[in-house]
């Protein structure tokens, strides 16, 4: 009951109005099994109490009222929700220390008087859920402003504090202008008055004026329009520098950095919202919109995990989009691409019959743990990088690829929502692309191993493999007596950690400006010719990420069972063109009949199945998380997807013959080998 409160208020709180302000709050705190109409309930039993009781209305108006005339409004105004200006790595170590051995409060900072009183991690979805106006009754309850002399100059001390932290937030984003990495992705701005300085020079004027028309020196009142008009401007080349930095390279800091630009153009504008004279009303319904994000923001000061995922959306979006690059390669968008997607996955096949036969007599040359290891890790490494030099496809990266092209569709759609026919449209295609691309792995992967082993035989009468190893392989497919399928799901995180990790060093050579580097590199010039030289910088520059990741991928496939060994963990991998290689191997070894080569194929493919469903359902999660998106509606989506299949049932695994409405509809590149490097500037092959 609010006549507990009062009592409390009275007996400890007398002359401490932060220990006021922090005991309302927690008694309009609901309960466990409350809501938020418990807080209003409360607040309109407050008002109700007080109005009952005038010795006590006139003793918290007296108290709290000679605390809001000495608080300090800028740090909350200016700088709580915002990220600091130290820099991320800065930042983070300061969050931490803070949850470690935190400082104390200020009682005169409004800012730390929030975070005292709403310190719960609840307290901005009840705050968020009381409607404006009881907010506004309540802060009249506490703080009713007389309209004479006294209250007068309360109010206009609070809208001069509102003009300095509008003013000083202008100066902020004019300074940033001039950090190294905005430079980096434009330095024109070096040279022009871009809108930030222009913002600066207005947010100026206005203040000026406005003082001079509070102070009555002016007359006439000087309104924001064009301080709005710039800052839409400044917005827009905020995203435009996010734009680049996806393909120029970013890193953390840059990301925090244009994340605090946007915070605070945002600020800028809430701020302007609630000094507009000419909307007295409006600017009460806004001021408690920004109440409640302050309590939000609150909550979350020094939070270490709002930091991290603010931060990082960004760069894993740059992650991401540098892995689309190429993932547009792996959509086929007609016929002809159809087949020459079927072409590289061929080559990709044929080289991975080799590197399985690698594989198995490495296995059986009786080295030692760890050594065995290291070589069968960099016959899986280098055997993909060779893969990728000859213009050939591992079909199942695909999905890491292709899952940031897809989230580029949803997002596309008005509010995250993408048209649930165009998105079907290219999904069917990337089944497609995928199921041509697998098939080439297979059949070349399994003809060619069984071609060899049946050469082999013929040459010398013995079996390439023994039985044993035979054994072992056909054991090692089948999913009901093994974990065949938990080893491929293994290999399908690994498929999409090599998609991030591609993307990570497309982004740093984009960052770095690789090829410029690499072009006039002092050991490079004195060992190559400048035509050699630039030849070299370029390959590299396009393909700096698909290499790395091609060995990483190779790397983190033949260390498993390694790891397995060290944890005493029964880990390992299954990838189905390896798996079809082997197959190919164990039945030249002892053909078993149709049926039963039939269903080992199957279970082959079964295996291929959860690589593609594990890898691509990983890398499109952290796509929309990156993007901020997400599939709205997935039943349309499906109903429109089936729609499709009934239509044109053969496009599920080969293209109509003129695809003009998918061209017209999804603007996705053609299917070329992964091979083709990209510019990061203009989009050109």
């Amino acid at each position: 009951m609010p006549q507990q409160l009062l009592r409390t208020l009275t007996e400890r709180h007398a002359d401490d109005p932060v220990g006021t302000l922090v005991a309302i709050i927690d008694w309009l705190r609901p309960g466990p099994d409350e809501d938020a109409s418990a807080a209003i309930e409360r607040i309109e039993q407050l008002q109700v109490a007080l109005e009952a009781d005038s010795t006590m209305q006139e003793a918290l108006h007296e108290r709290l009222g000679d605390w809001l005339d000495q608080a300090r409004f800028f740090q909350i105004l200016a700088g709580l929700g915002l990220f600091s200006r130290r820099g991320f790595l800065r930042e983070l170590g300061q969050r931490v220390y803070e949850r470690l051995n935190p400082a104390p409060a200020d009682p005169m900072s409004v800012r730390d008087v929030f975070y005292l009183a709403f310190h719960e991690a609840e307290d901005p979805e009840w705050v968020a859920q009381v409607p404006p106006p009881c907010w506004e009754r309540l802060m009249r309850t506490l703080w009713p402003w007389s309209p004479d002399e006294a209250g007068q100059k309360g109010r206009d001390r609070l809208t001069r504090e509102t003009l300095y932290a509008v003013e000083m937030l202008a100066i902020w984003i004019a300074a940033e202008e001039f950090e190294p990495d905005i430079l980096r992705l434009d330095p024109s701005m070096a040279t022009r008055d871009s809108s930030f300085i222009a913002l600066q020079r207005e947010v100026g004027a206005y203040v000026r004026d406005y003082v001079g028309w509070m102070d009555g020196k002016l007359e006439d009142f000087h309104d924001d329009a064009h301080i709005r008009v710039l800052l839409e401007q400044c917005s827009e080349e905020v995203e435009r520098l996010h734009r680049r930095a996806v393909t120029r390279g970013t890193s953390i800091s840059l990301t925090h950095l244009l994340e605090r630009l946007g915070q605070t153009i945002a600020r800028i504008e809430r701020l302007l919202d609630i000094l507009d004279p000419k909307a007295c009303e409006q600017c009460n319904e806004r001021a408690t919109a920004l109440f409640t994000e302050l309590v939000e923001a609150s909550s979350e000061r020094h939070g270490i995990r709002p930091l991290i995922r603010r931060s990082v959306r960004q760069l894993a979006r740059s992650v991401t989009e540098n892995a689309s690059d190429k993932g547009e390669h792996y959509i086929a968008g007609d016929r002809p691409a159809y087949f020459r997607m079927l072409a590289s996955g061929l080559a990709g096949g044929l080289i991975i019959a080799v590197m399985a036969l690698l594989k198995i007599h490495i296995l059986e040359s009786g080295f030692a743990r760890l050594p065995e290891t290291v070589l069968v890790s960099l016959n899986y490494g280098l055997g993909f990088v060779l893969i990728h030099i000859l213009h050939g496809t591992v079909a199942t990266k695909q999905p890491a690829m292709t899952a940031a092209s897809i989230a580029e569709q949803v997002e596309l759609g008005e509010h995250g929502r993408a048209n649930p026919r165009k998105l079907a449209n290219l999904l069917l295609r990337v089944g497609r692309t995928q199921f041509v691309a697998i098939a080439g792995n297979v059949i070349a992967a399994l003809s060619l191993a069984f071609l060899i082993a049946w050469l082999w035989q013929q040459q010398t009468g013995s079996s390439l493999i023994t039985s044993e190893r035979a054994d072992y392989i056909l054991a090692g497919i089948n999913p009901v007596s093994g974990l065949a399928l938990f080893y491929a799901a293994i290999a399908g995180v690994w498929l999409f950690l090599s998609g991030l990790i591609a993307g990570f060093f497309d982004n740093r050579a984009a960052y770095l400006g690789l090829e410029a580097r690499l072009r006039e590199h002092p050991l490079l010039q004195r060992v190559l010719p400048q035509g050699a030289r630039h030849r070299l910088a370029t390959y590299i520059d396009g393909h700096y990420g698909a290499l790395i990741s091609n060995f990483a991928f190779g790397i983190m496939l033949g260390s498993t069972g390694y790891v397995g060994y060290l944890l005493g963990l029964p880990l390992d991998i299954r990838h189905v063109a390896f798996s079809s290689a082997d197959l190919g191997y164990a039945m030249s070894h002892e053909f078993a009949g149709p049926l039963t080569f039939a269903l080992l194929l199957g279970f082959v493919l079964l295996i291929g199945a959860v690589n593609l469903t594990v890898s691509f359902a990983l890398a499109l999660n952290v796509a929309l998380r990156a993007r901020g998106t997400r599939i709205a509606k997935p039943m349309n989506l499906v109903r429109a997807y089936w729609q499709l299949l009934r239509q044109q049932p053969a496009s599920l695994i080969y293209p109509p013959a003129a695809p003009a409405e998918t061209a017209s509809n999804d603007n996705e590149s053609e299917a070329t080998a992964d091979h083709e490097p990209r510019d990061h500037s203009t989009g050109r092959h």
